[in-house]
C-alpha cells in the first residue's frame, strides 16, 4: 500500500467517524410531549402529561434528561453509550439500568431495567428535519401489566 492509498483510508474513515457525530448532533435539543398526537393501549394515558426530554449526542454517548411536570419523580437523567451496553441509570425508584442502541441514522432502540428486567422497550424515530420524534414500545406498569405506547414529541 502506498502513502496516498494509505492517506485516502485513513481520511474516509476520519470522515465517516465526524460525519456521523455531525449527524447526530442535529438532533441535540429539547423537544415537548404532544398529547393529541400520543396514546397508550391501556387507556391510561395522563391527561396532564406533560413530558419535556432534552438529549444530547457526545462522541458514541447520548446524555438524556427529562421531566414531567405533574410527575417530578417520573424524570429520568443517564448517559449511555449507543451501543447496546448496559449503563447504570441513578437516583430513580423505578429503573437502575439503561441499555441504548442506534439502529439506523435517525432511529435508537432505548430499553430501560431494573434489575436486568425490561420494564420499558422504546424505538425512537427522529423526523428527517429534526424538528420532533415519535417513540414507540412496550411497558411493564407498575401494576404488572404490559401495554403499548405510542408518543410523539416536537422540539421546543
Amino acid at each position: 500500500m502506498n502513502q496516498y492509498s494509505a492517506f485516502s483510508i485513513t481520511l474516509a474513515v476520519v470522515t465517516a467517524i465526524v460525519g456521523s457525530a455531525h449527524a447526530q448532533s442535529r438532533f441535540d435539543g429539547s423537544y415537548h410531549s404532544v398529547d393529541s398526537k400520543s396514546s397508550w393501549s391501556n387507556g391510561k394515558f395522563p391527561k396532564d402529561f406533560d413530558g419535556t426530554i432534552t438529549v444530547r449526542f457526545e462522541k458514541d454517548k447520548l446524555i438524556y434528561h427529562s421531566i414531567n411536570v405533574h410527575n417530578p419523580s417520573a424524570g429520568l437523567d443517564y448517559a449511555a453509550p449507543l451501543d447496546g451496553t448496559v449503563a447504570p441509570m441513578l437516583n430513580n425508584a423505578r429503573f437502575n439500568q439503561v441499555a441504548v442502541k442506534r439502529i439506523g441514522s435517525r432511529e435508537l432502540e432505548i430499553l430501560e431495567m431494573k434489575d436486568g428486567d425490561v420494564l420499558v422497550g422504546a424505538y425512537w424515530i427522529f423526523a428527517p428535519d429534526a424538528k420532533s420524534f415519535v417513540r414507540r414500545g412496550i411497558a411493564k406498569g407498575e401494576d404488572g401489566k404490559s401495554y403499548e405506547f405510542d408518543e410523539t414529541f416536537e422540539r421546543k
